[in-house]
């Protein structure tokens, strides 16, 4: 935004700049009605009516874009405390486990023997050879 700034600034002072060497007397005429000044005060009138009709023009752009980014800002922090609320819920709930948790019930599992594998051919013929 200040870059944008700076730019307007750095030509606006060249449009002064221009004018000001510019300052024959002219005549506009734009349909039925005519204007008599210098061309400075014409070429001053014509950036300002530009810059005129660019803000109104790009007006409801910037309004859209500033809604948008205020809604999802909204939406970001009521997602973030919702998340910030779940992992106090985990950690509560954690905390919780491991009190109801005695130590006679930490029973460690012994492993499970493992079986050898039979394959389906073995099952159907009734052979059993076992390795």
């Amino acid at each position: 935004m200040q870059l944008m700034l700076i730019f307007g600034i750095i030509f606006a002072i060249g449009a002064v700049t221009f004018a000001l060497q510019n300052n024959v007397a002219v005549t506009v005429s734009v349909a039925l009605w005519q204007f008599n000044g210098s061309l400075a005060l014409v070429l001053l009138m014509a950036l300002g009516i530009g810059v005129l009709i660019t803000g109104l023009v790009s007006s409801p752009t910037v309004i859209r874009r500033q809604w948008v980014t205020a809604r999802l800002r909204h939406q970001v922090t009521a997602l973030e405390k919702e998340v910030a609320e779940q992992q106090k819920r985990n950690s509560e709930l954690a905390a919780e486990l491991t009190l109801k948790t005695p130590a006679a019930d930490k029973v460690e599992l012994s492993p499970v023997p493992e079986k050898s594998y039979v394959g389906l051919k073995s099952m159907l013929t009734g052979e059993n050879n076992v390795k």
